[in-house]
């Protein structure tokens, strides 16, 4: 064995010992419990109570909108991170769901023509090309 790895080990011990003799005082760190499980219903609640769409709850939470379908179907559990912003956005809405701002887009608005135009220009177009085809033949 190495010095300094016989030092470290040495070392070691000698802590421990104090530690068992009650002259030194280790350092301890508590950890927050995991977050509960959340079911489908839990989410759609939550997502109700701040008054949000799918799609901008999936922004505020950063994950997909088929995400939030597949937890709000059952297809699939929130975990993780996500499960751990769910649970803190339960505990204080307005912290998750209200600091963040919602980008809107716009969508182009096109004209459409009346479904039963465009089926009646189409039905004019077949009548004509049969009317030009007879008259070929």
């Amino acid at each position: 064995m190495k010095a300094d790895h016989f030092a470290a080990l040495l070392e070691s011990t000698h802590q421990a010992l104090e530690h068992a003799q009650g002259k030194r005082e280790l350092r301890t760190t508590t950890l927050p419990r995991p977050p509960q499980a959340m079911g489908p219903e839990e989410v759609r609640m939550l997502r109700e109570r701040v008054n949000a769409s799918q799609a901008v709850f999936a922004h505020f939470l950063n994950v997909s909108t088929k995400l939030v379908q597949a937890w709000e179907s059952d297809r699939r559990r929130p975990e993780g991170a996500a499960l751990r912003l769910l649970e803190l956005g339960a505990a204080n809405p307005r912290i998750v769901f209200r600091g963040l701002p919602v980008h809107t887009v716009e969508k182009p608005v096109h004209a459409k023509r009346p479904r039963a135009a465009a089926a009646g220009d189409a039905s004019k177009k077949v009548a004509a090309k049969r009317r030009s085809s007879k008259r070929g033949a």
